[in-house]
């Protein structure tokens, strides 16, 4: 509304993602900004978004953005790898908010975290094939291997999240990324929204000098940032502190079915999910 006190406005933060697996992104958005209202879109009906092209994963992404901008988001995470990589820019110039993707704060943390400048990114082939993060890493002066590894998220989808098959199909990888010249890189990006179920593993076979950096993680704490930054929404902060955490209104819509995306999701959100809405988005 036009005059309204915006300091008092309660933002509202869209969350795409071709499946499930974003949650662990809105799942981080809670922990840090658990006074925001929440719209998630998982796209379920047409995933994997990895074995398509370019133009179907623009397409399908920029729909399903423009869908949540039309229920009222004040800003946009595109939680999905493959999206980001493909399909940002143009995300970007069709909705009239802000987008934060999970690739470029990904990087971010990593090139602060990592000391000798070399870095391990492991993602789903698509991801990989992009070479989103490798150039994103090598614009702030890291050096990066980037490393596709496909069957880790059937496993998190299968629930064998610690299934002692799921940390040696993880050992064969992170052995195989940390070879030769990267035996010494000391940071791991999650480079996938599945893997944050995997950390207690990944923390096991990963060399004991890494640090791992959950892009989920560094994600939320971009949108916070922008949130801080943006004057139509800089109440948010004092939103948070005086309707405190659980708070936040969550709607989701997914365009498979709604039972599945609530069975499944609960495991990577860590909470039940209620309210969840089926979409049929027109080709």
């Amino acid at each position: 509304m036009i005059g309204a006190d915006m300091s008092n406005h309660k933002p509202c933060i869209g969350v795409f993602d071709s499946g499930v697996g974003g949650l662990t992104v809105l799942k981080a958005l809670l922990e840090v900004i658990p006074g925001a209202d929440y719209l998630y879109f998982g796209d379920t009906a047409r995933l994997p978004y990895g074995s398509k092209s370019a133009e179907t994963v623009t397409k399908y992404a920029v729909g399903a953005c423009e869908y949540l901008h039309s229920h009222g988001t004040d800003l946009l995470v595109i939680a999905c790898n493959t999206a980001t990589a493909l399909a940002l820019p143009k995300i970007e110039r069709v909705v009239g908010v802000g987008v934060v993707g999970v690739i470029e704060p990904g990087a971010q943390s990593a090139s602060g975290a990592s000391q000798n400048r070399k870095v391990v990114v492991i993602g789903t082939d698509a991801t990989i094939s992009s070479h989103a993060y490798l150039r994103a890493l090598k614009s702030r002066g890291v050096e990066a291997r980037e490393k596709a590894c496909p069957l880790l998220v059937p496993l998190v989808e299968e629930g064998w999240i610690a299934h002692p098959v799921t940390e040696q199909v993880a050992r064969i990888y992170l052995d195989e990324a940390f070879a030769g010249e990267f035996e010494s890189a000391d940071v791991l990006v999650l480079g996938c929204t599945h893997y944050p179920l995997l950390k207690p593993i990944l923390r096991r076979v990963a060399p004991a000098q890494v640090k791992i950096v959950d892009s989920a993680e560094s994600t939320a704490r971009a949108v916070a940032q922008q949130i801080r930054l943006d004057p139509k929404l800089s109440g948010a902060e004092s939103v948070n502190e005086e309707r405190g955490r659980g708070s936040s209104h969550i709607r989701f819509f997914a365009t498979d079915s709604v039972q599945k995306f609530r069975s499944l999701g609960e495991r990577f959100l860590g909470r039940k999910i209620e309210d969840v809405q089926h979409v049929d988005l027109k080709e």
